[in-house]
């Protein structure tokens, strides 16, 4: 990773407002809210155009999670706009994330949920509104301390319910709903888009 760009800026910005507008504005994870207010949030840029690299800079970021103190940094947000444009790429380096997890011992430590542009299910029609479950303006990898998610687990009586909630509402929102919210990469700046 490289200094902290006014690229770099742009890209948490466009991440902060697709959190802002779809995930907290839609209640898709009831959970964000509070660590977004109270600031425990940290978005690092990536500037992996490989998959070396970005193993590289997320070893770096979970290691910098885990000697943080949850009050002050409860989740991190690696986001690397130069890397995996095309999605299935991206879902097969997942598998490197897992293998790196279970390498450094941090399995039970800490989660990693994933976001892409153009994030697909698969079984699912490609123009089902349920893959925006899971779309962000650019290829990112959510780390969530294992502890954290359980607390937030318990305090939430149907979470298992979350995940079909969040379908219904995408699915009622629709296409044109999506687009008017403004949190797709196709919207930011011209020169942003991977």
């Amino acid at each position: 990773m490289t200094g902290f760009t006014q690229r770099d800026q742009a890209v948490c910005e466009a991440m902060r407002y697709w959190l802002e507008r779809g995930v907290i504005g839609l209640n898709l994870c009831p959970f964000a809210k509070a660590v977004h207010s109270k600031g425990q949030i940290h978005y690092a840029v990536s500037s992996a155009c490989d998959a070396q690299a970005l193993l590289h800079d997320l070893e770096r970021e979970i290691s910098d999670l885990l000697m943080q103190d949850s009050q002050q940094r409860d989740t991190t947000l690696l986001i690397a706009p130069d890397a995996f444009p095309d999605f299935w790429d991206f879902n097969a380096f997942l598998r490197s994330t897992d293998k790196l997890l279970r390498k450094k011992g941090w399995d039970g430590e800490v989660q990693i949920a994933s976001f892409h542009p153009r994030y697909e299910f698969a079984e699912v029609a490609a123009g089902d509104m349920a893959h925006y479950t899971n779309r962000a303006p650019y290829p990112t990898l959510h780390l969530l301390r294992e502890a954290s998610l359980d607390r937030a687990v318990q305090a939430f009586p149907d979470a298992a319910l979350i995940y079909e909630r969040n379908i219904a509402t995408l699915r009622a929102l629709g296409p044109a709903g999506w687009q008017a919210l403004g949190v797709d990469c196709t919207d930011a700046p011209q020169e942003l888009v991977p």
